[in-house]
């Protein structure tokens, strides 16, 4: 049985309630068991959806990949949401059956995020670690405001351009704290087990030498990201310093036992 799905009414579903896909199956990468299933047009059309499958039966991206990967080297999965360079605001859907990545919408328009010079789009591979959630229920003691509603963020740092729907390992090198509209919103810093960078690099501080001027960029662009949409400055905890790796794996683990914790309730406004 699927990890979460033992825990969650989700479960009830058939395959046969997805909606016809509208291309064949992927197999993605470094879990090639995990397949994907376009349905509503690429990203751009309203009614994008990418399904994940497993075994020829639908799974959850956000409930049934497992977050750790390796126990002993603590990597993780990553769900990669959005390319890097791309600019439209894909994010898997929290309040639907399955889970499937959309194309987030705002009063009914499509979202996208404005190039903020000098950068072209998202300037990471951006996504979420499965199997966990940004309690809006609890306080950080450290952040002193509560979570944001969402699973973790993550922003993958190697040298090769992810495509939507695809999981790979990776280890945590920090974390940052955005502070958005008075929630944590937490950035972990990570790069793929499998990049020619990444035996090298396993914290901010070796991130720094080898991508010099990353850490900074990226504070940069998450504080002013929304900028263009009338919408002041983000702000930022712990003076918007990366914590180190530690910090960063102290921060998933809380993540994922809030994540334990909602599927456990008996009522949600999130799909469980």
């Amino acid at each position: 049985m699927f990890v979460g799905l033992q825990y969650r009414a989700a479960a009830a579903y058939r395959y046969s309630a997805l909606p016809p896909a509208t291309s064949k199956p992927r197999v993605r990468c470094l879990h090639s068991q995990i397949k994907t299933a376009l349905v509503g047009g690429p990203a751009g059309a309203p009614a994008h959806r990418l399904y994940f499958t497993r075994d020829n039966q639908p799974i959850s991206p956000w409930h049934d990949i497992p977050l750790v990967s390796n126990a002993s080297t603590r990597e993780y999965n990553m769900v990669c949401e959005i390319p890097r360079w791309s600019n439209a605001k894909l994010e898997i859907d929290t309040k639907s059956p399955f889970n499937p990545i959309k194309h987030d919408t705002k009063n009914g328009k499509l979202r996208y995020v404005a190039n903020i010079f000098p950068y072209k789009g998202y300037i990471w591979n951006y996504g979420a670690f499965p199997q966990t959630y940004e309690d809006p229920a609890e306080t950080d003691p450290d952040t002193r405001h509560a979570g944001d509603n969402d699973p973790i963020d993550v922003l993958e740092v190697g040298s090769k351009v992810c495509r939507e729907g695809e999981v790979h390992r990776v280890k945590a090198l920090g974390v940052l704290a955005l502070i958005d509209d008075k929630e944590t919103d937490w950035k972990v810093l990570a790069i793929r087990t499998d990049d020619p960078l990444a035996a090298k690099i396993n914290g901010v501080g070796e991130l720094e030498q080898f991508m010099p001027g990353l850490v900074s960029a990226t504070v940069d662009w998450f504080t002013k990201y929304k900028v263009p949409d009338g919408k002041p400055r983000n702000c930022w905890a712990f003076d918007a310093k990366p914590r180190d790796a530690d910090y960063a794996h102290d921060v998933i683990a809380r993540a994922h036992d809030s994540w334990k914790k909602l599927i456990r309730q008996p009522h949600s406004q999130l799909k469980l």
